[in-house]
């Protein structure tokens, strides 16, 4: 009984949050999100959700600092290499065929991803070609995006993985390390625009030849899921390329407009486009 109860109260809680914010969590899945509510609850001192929650309805600031607990920031350079490798090798050689091309990394957390692209596009001089754009839901993470500015501590294994990456010169190619950080080159910030944006709530971006939204499905549950992927598919241009996580595919229901292109990478091609068959070879 007390575990239904704490179900109820996570309920009312986030409910209470779409109410009063906008920002609409509730088609997360629900062990995710609960976890995520105790962490909240936990991190504010507080003695029980109904308290949290009514210090979030009248302290704007409290909830900005509980919506960084209650999404998912987490992000890294190169993550998944085989993914930017298999990009670099498979997709690159269709976006040399557009003058010009627009990516969105959707859920880009704290940016690391949306950098990784930006430096792939200017090795493979396709930088001054390309607008990237890079969203997320917290403010907190899209404050140090924009920044671009990481501890060195936090970058184990960074180097490494872009080589795996298919990466074609070093990591300070693109970087200045200092005083235990490495920050990001002022070239590659102007690639990337960053906006706090909600895959739930908001509009989609439209007219892109990439989405980028990996390790992002996998946080919401299935009625959601699909919700959200249509959005995606909207804001793709014909022949499009969406990118999805290691850990999620393409449910059957939300299949038709896409064919794999690189399935083992999942990387997806909308079939609208007249090569559709041959995407699938």
């Amino acid at each position: 009984m007390a575990e239904q109860v704490e179900d109820i109260e996570v309920r009312l809680f986030l409910e209470a949050i779409h109410a009063r914010y906008g920002f609409d969590l509730r088609g997360y899945a629900p062990a995710s999100i609960g976890r995520r509510v105790r962490l909240a609850l936990t991190r504010s001192g507080l003695s029980d959700l109904g308290a949290l929650q009514h210090a979030v309805l009248v302290d704007p600031s409290l909830f900005a600092r509980v919506l960084s607990d209650l999404t998912v920031s987490v992000s890294e350079l190169f993550r998944d290499p085989s993914f930017f490798r298999a990009f670099r090798e498979r997709v690159v050689p269709t976006l040399r065929t557009y003058p010009f091309f627009n990516i969105w990394h959707a859920g880009c957390a704290t940016g690391e991803e949306a950098y990784s692209m930006a430096m792939l596009m200017r090795e493979e001089g396709l930088g001054e070609r390309c607008q990237i754009y890079a969203t997320d839901l917290s403010a907190a993470a899209l404050d140090q995006a924009k920044q671009g500015v990481y501890r060195l501590d936090d970058l184990s294994g960074a180097e490494d993985r872009y080589r795996r990456a298919g990466g074609l010169a070093t990591l300070e190619a693109h970087a200045t390390a200092a005083y235990g950080h490495l920050a990001m080159a002022e070239s590659l910030r102007r690639r990337i625009l960053f906006f706090q944006h909600s895959l739930v709530g908001d509009h989609v971006f439209a007219e892109m030849t990439v989405v980028c939204c990996r390790n992002v499905l996998i946080y919401f549950g299935r009625d959601l899921r699909l919700a959200v992927l249509g959005k995606l598919e909207e804001s793709l241009c014909e022949g499009g390329f969406l990118c999805l996580g290691p850990s999620e595919r393409l449910p059957v229901d939300a299949r038709a407009p896409f064919v794999p292109f690189a399935e083992e990478d999942r990387i997806y091609r909308l079939t609208s486009f007249a090569g559709a068959e041959e995407a699938r070879s």
